[in-house]
């Protein structure tokens, strides 16, 4: 059960990614942060290719070894890279607009529609016990989203809203494909996040020539912050713990995912101390029952 751990650590650095993304797009152009973002996780993913291009010995020995690959592998991954950006493209855009203690249990109802998909499609069965977490958990992000919407942001009217739960429909099925990568097809953790990420680097490129180029002078001004280069590192961080808990073969999509985003007990923690956000007593009963939920799926 070690993949439990995997997608614990995977939470907190998902946790600290929000608030760094949201002190990134706080009065930003928002494509250009993703590009920036984007470089900053191709960058550090260079090391293992290099490192299993020129030092194959010396990569296979340190953990870093990423193996060619065919071609129909590399449109496996160009794909993938295109279901995130997408993703990016719709929370991004909302999270610039959305209190992160409002935007972050929206997002992590990702796991429910994962976890719908994952028993319809992909045969996964969920022990009593955990399906019993799963169900606390997911129930207590619904209650996260009321006290959002008692806050001030309606969830059938807000367009910002619309945009996150677009975005994290995307962000469901990019969980449900990486299920697929790494255990049905066996690519390795490496293998996915170095590929991955460069093909988000050419995406990203394209979308701010396409997109921010040409109307820069009409939007919100690009300001350079270093928080930009942080939102990169953890969510590299982030995403290799995330990839190597999915890679084990018992590992359950369905659960895994509800793990991961337990993140927004440490985004509400962050928006409440750091960004000074005001709480809501219903938010504090919503992280308690992830808190629940998420014992009894380790139980």
């Amino acid at each position: 059960m070690s993949f439990i751990f995997l997608a614990a650590g995977s939470a907190l650095f998902l946790g600290l990614y929000d608030l760094a993304k949201k002190r990134s797009l706080d009065h930003n152009a928002v494509w250009p942060v993703l590009f920036f973002c984007t470089v900053t996780g191709a960058t550090l993913v260079l090391v293992p290719l290099l490192a299993s291009t020129f030092a194959p010995d010396f990569a296979q020995h340190c953990g870093l070894w990423i193996p060619p690959l065919g071609l129909h592998d590399h449109i496996r991954l160009a794909l993938k890279a295109l279901i995130v950006s997408f993703s990016w493209a719709f929370t991004y855009q909302a999270l610039k607009h959305l209190p992160m203690s409002v935007a972050a249990p929206i997002r992590a109802s990702a796991p429910l529609f994962t976890l719908l998909a994952a028993i319809s499609f992909l045969g996964e069965r969920p022990s009593m016990l955990q399906s019993i977490g799963i169900a606390v958990t997911i129930g207590s992000y619904w209650v996260f989203a009321l006290a959002g919407r008692a806050g001030g942001a309606p969830l059938h009217r807000d367009k910002w809203v619309g945009l996150m739960l677009i975005g994290t429909l995307f962000g469901a099925a990019s969980s449900l494909y990486d299920k697929h990568l790494l255990q049905t097809l066996g690519l390795g953790p490496n293998t996915v996040q170095a590929w991955f990420s460069l093909y988000m680097l050419l995406i990203q490129g394209f979308w701010v020539l396409l997109f921010w180029i040409p109307t820069r002078r009409q939007g919100t001004p690009f300001q350079w912050r270093w928080s930009i280069v942080l939102v990169g590192v953890l969510l590299i961080a982030a995403d290799q713990m995330y990839f190597r808990a999915l890679s084990d073969p018992s590992a359950l999509i369905s659960v895994v995912s509800v793990i991961r985003r337990s993140s927004v007990v440490i985004s509400f923690a962050l928006g409440i101390y750091v960004l000074k956000e005001s709480p809501r007593p219903a938010k504090f009963l919503g992280v308690a029952g992830i808190l629940l939920g998420l014992v009894l799926i380790s139980l």
